[in-house]
């Protein structure tokens, strides 16, 4: 691919990351071009009309309780749309748990357990602004003490369980499976306690319209400053950039690897060949002709529900799938967009969004596993089937390359991973290579819909290659 000129910055893949460090520096007055090798921008954060013209579904991500806590995502005006029921849990056939966006509807649900789960919460939720910037940080700066004990605490509690009942429990066992690694664990604690109080904070909202919506308000930020988004425009070597100043990889490492690993010096072309991937998802989207019959019928009401049941049943279909092994019953998400956007579906057509985790690489179609997870807490969904597709774990990656395997966090989040991520360096978005950096999931804060790590790596940007300096919450350059 020949590309003319001369460019301030050349940023890799469009992802929300990559979308963001293009905005970054097209905001402090650079030219700035983004390479997509799809036919069209966003990465994760997509969504199509598969079945019906006039129904949206999101093709990966679709809950969005990042999105509302980033610091650099809260700039733009995206009509968030958040559900009554921010996230649900059914453990059996009689028992539910709800986490409602209303912390004190919640623990009236969960019984002798509330006054246990406002104490959890309620340091959270005040100092929520702190807590999120630390975690949606660079994970370099040492947070307060303050927010260190809040954070630490609780994560611990996660893994220890101070509550009675089987309700609470299960709840923050769900929200800790989203680590997608072994349970419990240091790291599964810490993502329970960011997502599980931003649930009674900023909420779990959806785009109103799909996840799209975040793509496209990016890209058009990107244009109104003069960067350009260029699809269908696979790069294969980061030479075919040197007409750029700087280069940005939202790649994950295999990615990086692949355009730029003979230039790199072998030891760090090691580590990142030695790069872990985790377990991965397989997805089904399904078109179904009414609610879901849920035996509980408020979890109608939920935008997100964690099908795992008891805490050690979540625990147990985690770590068979880190294992390599497929759960009996394996630990499923679903999201029901119309719980939070009405305009999402039409009469007689809704969407329904599920994946499962599944070993890395599984080529098994997910939907029968899914529809049984579905049917022992909804016993007729097949019945309401209008149409579905599937990607298994092993096709993930040809949807978005840095879901190596199906691992869409983009390289295992363990503790390793997390400190060193994706090679541990004081600075994790600079490789060896003179004005190329990473800025992809695989570096920190890592997975989600946030754009920190873009934001994060922009500023690197600007600061060793310009002498800019940045406030780290806007993307502004000073």
């Amino acid at each position: 691919m020949k590309l003319p000129g001369t460019l301030d910055a050349a940023v890799v893949g469009s992802g929300p990351n990559g979308l963001a460090a293009a905005i970054s520096l097209a905001r402090a007055g650079l030219s700035v071009e983004v390479y997509e090798a799809a036919a069209e921008p966003g990465g994760g954060a997509r969504s199509k009309r598969l079945f019906d013209s006039d129904v949206v579904h999101d093709i990966c991500s679709a809950v969005h309780p990042m999105a509302a806590a980033s610091p650099f995502l809260q700039q733009f005006d995206l009509d968030l749309c958040a559900s009554e029921v921010a996230y649900a849990h059914p453990i059996d056939e009689r028992t539910t748990a709800f986490a409602y966006a209303d912390l004190e509807r919640t623990c009236a649900r969960l019984g002798a357990d509330g006054s246990r789960w406002r104490r959890f919460m309620t340091p959270l939720i005040e100092h929520t602004d702190e807590i999120t910037k630390t975690l949606l940080g660079d994970l370099r700066h040492a947070p307060s003490p303050r927010t260190a004990a809040y954070v630490a605490s609780r994560a611990l509690s996660a893994i220890t369980n101070p509550f009675t009942g089987e309700e609470a429990p299960a709840l923050l066992a769900g929200v800790a499976a989203h680590a997608l690694g072994r349970m419990p664990s240091l790291v599964g604690g810490g993502i329970a306690v960011l997502l599980s109080h931003l649930a009674h904070a900023t909420g779990w909202p959806i785009p109103r319209g799909g996840t799209q919506r975040i793509t496209d308000a990016l890209v058009a930020e990107l244009e109104m400053h003069g960067g350009r988004v260029h699809t269908n425009a696979r790069v294969t070597d980061v030479r075919e950039l040197a007409h750029a100043k700087a280069v940005l990889l939202d790649l994950a490492p295999k990615g990086v690897l692949g355009i730029a690993g003979p230039l790199l010096p072998p030891q760090y072309r090691r580590a990142l060949a030695n790069v872990r991937y985790g377990p991965a998802a397989a997805k089904v989207d399904f078109l179904v002709s009414e609610e879901i019959p849920w035996r509980e019928k408020e979890l109608a009401l939920a935008g997100t529900v964690h099908l795992g049941g008891t805490r050690a049943e979540v625990h147990a279909a985690e770590n068979a799938v880190v294992a390599g092994e497929r759960a009996e019953h394996p630990f499923v998400l679903l999201a029901q967009p119309m719980a939070a956007d009405p305009s999402r579906g039409l009469p007689g057509k809704r969407p329904i969004w599920a994946y499962a985790h599944v070993p890395h690489g599984d080529p098994l179609d997910p939907t029968d596993a899914i529809c049984r997870r579905i049917e022992r807490f909804a016993p007729g969904f097949r019945d309401t089937i209008l149409a579905s597709r599937a990607i298994p774990a092993s096709e993930f990656e040809a949807y978005n390359a840095n879901y190596v395997g199906g691992d869409i966090a983009a390289s295992a989040v363990s503790l390793r991973q997390v400190v060193g991520r994706p090679v541990l360096r004081w600075d994790p978005y600079r490789t060896p290579l003179r004005g190329v950096y990473l800025c992809s999931a695989a570096t920190p804060p890592g997975p989600g819909v946030h754009g920190m790590a873009g934001l994060h790596a922009a500023e690197r940007v600007l600061r060793n290659e310009l002498g800019y300096r940045m406030d780290s919450r806007a993307g502004r350059s000073q």
